[in-house]
């Protein structure tokens, strides 16, 4: 376990120390050797031995699909690589790459390179991710109760052609923030809306960002933000914050049974 480790880090040293040499944002993002499951994870920007970092888990959509081990970044990465966001929201970014859709077997691979990770703060876990990576959120969040401390799902509750198998009530306790285009045909934006009204039956803890006018195509949205979102709120629970990421950071992991 100690050489993946000290790879990882010495790799990492590397190429931050020659990011300021018009590298690009993708070498950031390590492959970890020998894992169960493809995998690049790009490393706080700085780590201070006394301090423990959260970690954000990033599920690619179908476009993702493989084991080149390259596919799977996506434009929120290239924005999380961004130095002005590392260095704002330090932080692990765990990228793995499914050759199907997302499953336990997944799950359980990528908490175990998580678990090798030096310096995380396991009460600030966070998962986020696009179409099928934004319904493979939604699965994630009901294996386990307790492991996450937020998610920020985009159009992601299930193609036409197949049912969300997603439960309200696993998923009232857990902060999240989700975000789909009003006339998204790919993953239909009615399952997204039903969703989030079977959440505020029952004062859950959800956002949910409707961008107006858009379609499928929104995933480099949810991190920046944009100017034709609309964010309605679940309950009182709701953090009103509007900025995603600060909003993400804020949150820890609640330990309590969902509903």
């Amino acid at each position: 376990m100690r050489p993946l480790l000290v790879s990882l880090t010495v790799a990492v040293c590397v190429l931050c120390t020659s990011a300021t040499h018009g590298q690009r944002w993708q070498d950031l993002y390590v492959p970890i050797p020998n894992s169960d499951i493809p995998c690049r994870v790009m490393e706080p920007i700085e780590i201070v031995k006394t301090k423990k970092y959260p970690v954000i888990l990033s599920l690619h959509g179908a476009g993702g699909r493989g084991t080149d081990n390259k596919k799977q970044l996506k434009v929120w990465n290239s924005q999380l690589a961004e130095p002005t966001i590392r260095t704002k929201f330090p932080c692990y970014v765990v990228a793995p790459q499914a050759d199907g859709l997302w499953d336990k077997t997944d799950y359980q691979h990528i908490k175990k390179i998580i678990n090798e990770l030096p310096a995380v703060d396991r009460d600030r876990i966070y998962i986020l991710g696009h179409s099928m990576g934004g319904h493979g959120t939604y699965i994630f969040l009901q294996f386990e109760s307790d492991y996450f401390a937020a998610a920020g799902p985009s159009a992601g509750t299930g193609l036409r052609s197949t049912k969300p198998f997603i439960s309200a009530q696993k998923l009232a306790h857990y902060p999240i923030w989700a975000f789909h285009g009003d006339q998204d045909g790919t993953c239909p934006f009615a399952k997204a809306q039903q969703l989030f009204n079977e959440l505020r039956q029952i004062e859950s803890n959800m956002k949910f960002t409707v961008w107006r006018g858009d379609k499928h195509g929104v995933s480099n949205k949810f991190i920046p933000g944009a100017q034709n979102g609309i964010t309605h709120l679940s309950g009182k629970a709701c953090d009103p914050e509007p900025d995603f990421l600060t909003w993400l950071f804020s949150q820890t992991r609640v330990t309590k049974q969902p509903r």
